[in-house]
C-alpha cells in the first residue's frame, strides 16, 4: 500500500470512527432537562373511537 493510501484510510476510518463516538455520546449522555424532552399527550378515553 503506498503511503497515500494508507493517509487515506487512516484519515477515513478515524474520522467514520470519531463520527460514532460522538453520536454515541450525544444518545447515551443525557444531559437535558425533563422538561425538554418530548412527551406524549394523554389520551381521553371519550377520544379513543376517533382515533
Amino acid at each position: 500500500m503506498t503511503t497515500a493510501g494508507l493517509v487515506f484510510m487512516l484519515v477515513s476510518v478515524g474520522g467514520v470512527t470519531a463520527l460514532f463516538v460522538w453520536c454515541l455520546a450525544r444518545v447515551l449522555g443525557g444531559g437535558r432537562k425533563p422538561d425538554q424532552l418530548a412527551h406524549v399527550e394523554p389520551v381521553e378515553t371519550d377520544d379513543l373511537p376517533r382515533r
